[in-house]
């Protein structure tokens, strides 16, 4: 029966308490302790009850207790404490206004397709989500004038159960988004602010919703309301739910509509745009369309006024795994809109083509990012060369380590993650500049203060509380199967507070290896069923719906775990969330990461769970990679990469076992007369001081500010100056290039090198250029050099910049440069020219570059 009309109902607070609703719907209390515990201390019964979610529990609370805690001294106490602690955190002065005054009226759009910020907004499916939540959460405590953009789900992700087979079942419940901290924008006139999209032949309506995470806004859109024909309103049904058809209207949305939907709720235009994944290239368009419209810009000269603005970070490691739409679908969406850009459907088409001779006819959406961004990165060191390699088509001619595609690490908002009890001893030994400086080295240097026991003691409650969480878990999971009493009596006993655990939570992706484990059932029962060294595994994760591969791992783990033998020592936990992770990661001895390498892009629990004083035993992939040393944790093999799959997986299996039974195992069992592990103990005190300054999310938003941030800033404004007069200039001075640059030539390259070279001497090499009709300014002449493998291709090699000397003769001009010999064995050099205009963010995406023969 449909409703004749609609209305919300709201909990009515005691006046003495209103500060209860200004904390409900800020995110801030989600990663603040003080915050948290008061909200819990509402009822904590109807805490767990709701998911973690105030304002729906708000509604859940009895009048009758609302009284009370009016009348409870030390309540009001608290929330005058938080209320207090909240408000400094909005009014201080922040790292951003400090550093950058010059920046203080510009700002960032951040577009990303989930956001995993709290359990309370279940926006997000796993990694992706978790790191755009905390990029928010970071950008708040710096004080970074971010607003992000992204889609309100009526349903989100799905909720994980088990049949009793062991086979992955999702179920959708939907989402009452009057319950959830999210508030509707509206108009001057109270009513609720619509945004109109072209997606096709209609234009579609979406509603924009705000959540405040601190400081920072984060705007969502939602197409479910009656303005528009049943098919659209399901566009932000499901996050990644429906087909190719789907997943295209759904990015447009994102793409096309963020910007229109800033554009509305925002007094001036964010000055740069970052792309968390290739979902929200769209925007890039978007933004080149509006510029030709409303400056009366060719395509060309909007690229460039646009393009120095955009920031793009790649998360996908796979190829394969990017977005890709195929040609009549593009046509069937976009046919009145690259008319407006002054295109035809080939040359459209083309913007998001691979290129090679085996690309096929379809619009791949990195690719599109990558041609319209001046800024790239992946995010990972490793991921960064990896994906050199994916994309450097994309940069002909260009040598795979300089293909512009830079690193940025990713991190975690530690706070949000990190457990009351290690928060609490941070704060006495470290003090509370921990939680507003977590890149500071010196401030984590003093976990050595920490005495070994508190350390010990603190770690060990929180083992003690994941045990109790994964039994009651394990308990309801046996009864929603039908499980009898004997198997529910056995849940009740499941692990030991005290045994060494190792856990294994993420996205149940193939690649992930989540059974690399079980690869010798035998050597593995024999880890669980020792009694000397008893060693438990938790497990947790989700397979996408439509991944059986993935699905057929986890019913494998959880056959294997209902062996008798070995029920009491591995469990799998269903429906892993924010929620469940936190426990985990705050809980477990070892985090076990098996990705095969090198597909992991970054990784990013491990992080979390060094913080909490547990460490890593990972394959080197992802941030691994960097981040290991033998004095923080433990690496499974030494970042081989096989051919074959199968041998990998053996080799790596048996080192993997090796680990556990000669070193972790002994470790964590020699005890003092204490009763401490003191060994164990020195290596969990290495792990912080090496990998929490490191590797937080503040670091992250400090790297992305001052290496592509600023820069985008400070280009677009000088490109958008005196209407747009240099960005008119750099498309014509890149179009001339491109018609002179088949011109250019090496007519002689010489150099004073003798008979024999000794190390410390010094070799001058000049190169006569012809140059057309370019001139000395629209060039730069680099000299690279190194040494020389047996092939001829020079390792690693060293650039320098070669002095303009003068003109050789009628349009050539002559180039000097020296090399400095600080090395012996065999060197060698080339020579090559590329383009160079003051305006230009990277001389490789012009697409001309000429080396010496």
């Amino acid at each position: 029966m449909k409703a004749y009309q609609s209305y919300t109902v709201r909990p009515r607070l005691p006046e003495s308490l209103s500060g209860l609703r200004t904390l409900a719907n800020n995110l801030w209390w989600s990663y603040t302790p003080d915050g948290r515990e008061l909200i819990r201390r509402v009822d904590r019964d109807l805490w767990e009850h709701s998911g973690h979610n105030p304002v729906a529990m708000f509604g859940m609370v009895s009048q009758q207790r609302w009284q009370e805690l009016a009348e409870d001294e030390s309540f009001r106490q608290h929330l005058d404490r938080v209320m207090a602690n909240f408000r400094s955190h909005m009014e201080a002065e922040t790292w951003f206004a400090r550093t950058f005054p010059e920046a203080a009226d510009r700002t960032i759009a951040y577009f990303s397709f989930e956001y995993g910020l709290s359990e309370a907004l279940p926006l997000y499916a796993g990694g992706l989500g978790v790191l755009a939540g905390d990029y928010l959460k970071s950008a708040s405590d710096m004080g970074v004038p971010v607003y992000g953009v992204g889609l309100l789900y009526q349903v989100g992700y799905f909720r994980q159960y088990l049949n009793p087979d062991g086979w992955q079942q999702e179920e959708y419940s939907e989402s009452d988004f009057h319950a959830m901290p999210v508030e509707p924008v509206t108009c001057e006139d109270g009513s609720p602010l619509c945004i109109q999209v072209p997606i096709g032949e209609r234009s579609v309506t979406a509603l924009v919703w705000r959540v405040d995470v601190g400081r920072v806004s984060l705007f969502l859109l939602d197409t479910n309301c009656e303005a528009n024909v049943p098919g659209d309103r399901k566009i932000t049904y499901q996050l990644y739910g429906g087909d190719l058809d789907m997943r295209i209207r759904q990015e447009m949305l994102l793409g096309i509509g963020g910007v229109e939907a800033l554009e509305c709720c925002l007094d001036t235009s964010p000055s740069v745009f970052h792309l968390n994944e290739g979902h929200a290239a769209f925007l890039a368009l978007e933004r080149v369309r509006r510029a030709m419209v409303d400056h009366n810009l060719t395509f060309d000269e909007a690229v460039e006024a646009t393009r120095v603005g955009n920031v793009f970070t790649t998360h996908t490691p796979v190829v394969a795994g990017h977005d890709r739409f195929p040609r009549a679908l593009v046509e069937k969406y976009f046919k009145r809109y690259y008319p407006q850009l002054g295109l035809t459907l080939d040359q459209f088409m083309a913007l998001g083509r691979e290129p090679g001779e085996g690309a096929s006819d379809s619009f791949c959406m990195t690719v599109l990012a990558l041609r319209f961004s001046a800024w790239r990165n992946a995010v990972s060191k490793l991921h960064g060369k990896v994906s050199r390699a994916a994309w450097s088509e994309l940069w002909p001619d260009v040598p795979e380590s300089e293909v512009p595609i830079l690193s940025v690490t990713n991190g975690i908002h530690v706070g949000s993650f990190i457990s009351d009890d290690m928060a609490t001893l941070f704060d006495r030994y470290l003090g509370i500049q921990w939680r507003t400086e977590p890149g500071d080295q010196s401030i984590w240097e003093r976990v050595a203060q920490i005495p070994e026991a508190e350390l010990w003691r603190a770690h060990e409650r929180r083992r003690e509380r994941l045990v109790a969480v994964a039994r009651r878990r394990l308990r309801s999971q046996l009864e929603q199967r039908g499980s009898g009493a004997t198997d529910l009596a056995h849940a009740e006993e499941a692990l030991d507070p005290e045994a060494l655990t190792i856990g294994f939570g993420r996205r149940f992706a193939t690649y992930k290896r989540s059974t690399l484990l079980l690869r010798n059932p035998e050597r593995l029962r024999a880890l669980l069923t020792d009694r000397d060294h008893p060693v438990q595994i938790i497990f947790a994760g989700k397979a996408h719906p439509d991944d059986r591969p993935g699905k057929e791992f986890i019913r494998r783990i959880v056959h294997f775990s209902s062996d008798p033998e070995v029920r009491q020592r591995m469990v799998f936990l269903e429906d892993y969330d924010l929620r469940l992770a936190r426990y985990i990661v705050q809980g477990v001895d070892v985090w076990l990461n098996t990705p095969r390498r090198p597909m992991e892009a970054s990784g990013t629990s491990g992080m979390k769970v060094t913080a909490n004083g547990g460490l890593n035993c990972s394959i080197l992939d992802g941030w691994w990679a960097e981040a290991y040393t033998p004095q923080t944790g433990w690496a499974i093999g030494r970042g081989e990469e096989y051919d074959d799959p199968e041998h990998q997986d053996d080799v790596e299996s048996e080192a993997l076992y090796t680990l556990l039974e000669r070193e972790i195992l002994p470790l964590f069992y020699d005890r003092g007369g204490d009763g401490i592990p003191h060994r164990w103990v020195a290596r969990m005190k290495s792990a912080m001081q090496a990998i929490c300054p490191a590797f937080n999310s503040n670091r992250m938003v400090g790297e992305y500010v001052s290496r592509f941030y600023l820069p985008g800033i400070r280009l677009t404004a000088r490109l958008s100056a005196s209407n747009f007069q240099r960005a008119r200039a750099l498309a014509a001075w890149r179009d001339q290039l491109k018609l002179r640059w088949p011109q250019l030539r090496f007519v002689e390259i010489t150099d004073d090198i003798d008979e024999v070279t000794y190390f410390g001497d010094r070799i001058t090499v000049r190169a006569d250029v012809a140059l057309g009709g370019a001139t000395p300014d629209d060039v730069q002449v680099q000299l690279q050099f190194g040494g020389v493998e047996s092939s001829g291709e020079i390792v690693a090699p060293r650039t320098t910049q070669m002095e303009y000397v003068g003109p050789s003769a009628e349009a050539r001009h002559l180039f000097e440069g020296v090399i400095e010999c600080d090395g012996t064995g065999r060197w060698g050099y080339t020579v090559r020219v590329l383009p160079s205009h003051e305006d230009l963010a990277s001389p490789f995406d012009t697409g001309c570059i000429l080396w010496a023969e």
